[in-house]
């Protein structure tokens, strides 16, 4: 007698996922009205930076009308445009979420979430505890100044590209083309995996 014929009918690891199950996360979505999908990437580099970043997907899930979808793996990124060492190396990830905010109103909650890990902005390229930018929103191309989408810069940074592409391989940068495409052509040195860090999703 094999070990499968012994598992009944009851055994978890025979059975399919319960529809019941299906149901709860269909129904996680159903309750957002018409979301719009959006990509948010997030970066630290002082203090428990791995923890930050943790906090800052759970307040963004904690967030009325957002739904987080997908959590990359992290990337230790040297600083930009500063001195080599100068800096802590920041932990970089991406966030795909859905939500029935508008463009301003993520943004808003992006602020608050940097200044609730006490963000402070007072030097171009200096280290923080916490980087929030919008990436991305549905297919929308702006050029307003409190909100440039997509990201301006974001097609020529690894540190946002590569842990994008991981979640989402065949994602789109509104306006520059297909996340495999870009990411090919921009320099990935300085911007590590970091197999033994890991982030979750909000439960």
């Amino acid at each position: 007698m094999t070990a499968s014929s012994l598992r009944g009918p009851s055994d978890p690891t025979v059975q399919p996922v319960p529809a019941s199950v299906v149901e709860q996360v269909d129904a996680a979505d159903t309750t957002l009205s018409n979301p719009k999908r959006a990509v948010v990437a997030l970066g630290s580099n002082l203090g428990n930076r791995l923890e930050t970043l943790q906090g800052a997907i759970d307040a963004l899930e904690d967030t009325p009308g957002v739904r987080i979808k997908a959590v990359s793996p992290v990337y230790e990124t040297e600083p930009w445009g500063v001195e080599p060492g100068s800096q802590p190396a920041y932990y970089n990830a991406v966030v795909v979420l859905k939500t029935t905010l508008p463009p301003s109103s993520l943004l808003e909650r992006a602020h608050a979430v940097e200044e609730a890990f006490n963000r402070v902005r007072d030097e171009h390229w200096g280290p923080r505890t916490l980087d929030v930018d919008i990436v991305a929103y549905a297919d929308v191309v702006s050029d307003d100044p409190q909100l440039t989408l997509p990201h301006p810069r974001a097609h020529e940074r690894a540190f946002v590209l590569a842990p994008w592409y991981d979640v989402d391989p065949e994602a789109q940068l509104p306006g520059r083309g297909a996340i495999a495409d870009l990411l090919a052509v921009v320099t990935r040195h300085g911007v590590e995996a970091r197999a033994d860090l890991e982030l979750r999703l909000p439960e």
